[in-house]
């Protein structure tokens, strides 16, 4: 029977796997072009799906956050504090996330290999954990994770379908 840790293992391996397919086949120079006026890019939302990730199951399971702790922020050399994560972003700011493809790769590699790891340690125990009690009912660590991989299935789909869209153009 499959475990917890495996189902959630396997719905993170399959963004990562549609990530790679992403940056593989979406030319470079396209990464960071809207599909359409005022559409977010590739570029964005899988910056985007990246930031979200790294964040809420790092501050979940108490790690550090990659975006900043491996550096990538700096990397990246975005106008934005380090606390950026694409929330209310407008489309301008969108327009100026415009990563190569190597980066934003590494970058979601790393918040992998992070999430990967944390959720490998889990116990059914775990899950029960309150990670924020500034919701009603306060927010487990289920809930968390569930939310999270939710967040980047909708995102790395979004760009599935921009990067459909510019294939289209």
């Amino acid at each position: 029977m499959a475990s917890v840790n495996d189902i959630l293992l396997d719905a993170l391996g399959r963004v990562r796997e549609t990530v790679h397919g992403l940056l593989d086949d979406v030319p470079a120079d396209r990464l960071a072009q809207p599909p359409a006026e005022g559409a977010n890019t590739v570029a964005w939302l899988v910056w985007h799906l990246t930031r979200v990730l790294d964040t809420h199951v790092a501050d979940a399971v108490d790690r550090d956050v990659v975006w900043t702790s491996g550096g990538w922020y700096e990397r990246f050399g975005l106008p934005f504090p380090a606390s950026a994560h694409g929330y209310g972003m407008s489309w301008a700011e969108v327009l100026e996330v415009r990563p190569a493809a190597d980066d934003l790769r590494g970058y979601f590699d790393a918040t992998y290999e992070m999430v990967a790891g944390a959720l490998r340690e889990l116990d059914a125990a775990d899950l029960d954990r309150v990670v924020d009690d500034n919701w009603d009912p306060p927010v487990t660590l289920a809930v968390r994770l569930v939310s999270a991989l939710n967040d980047a299935t909708q995102h790395v789909g979004q760009a599935s379908y921009a990067a459909g869209m510019l294939a289209r153009a």
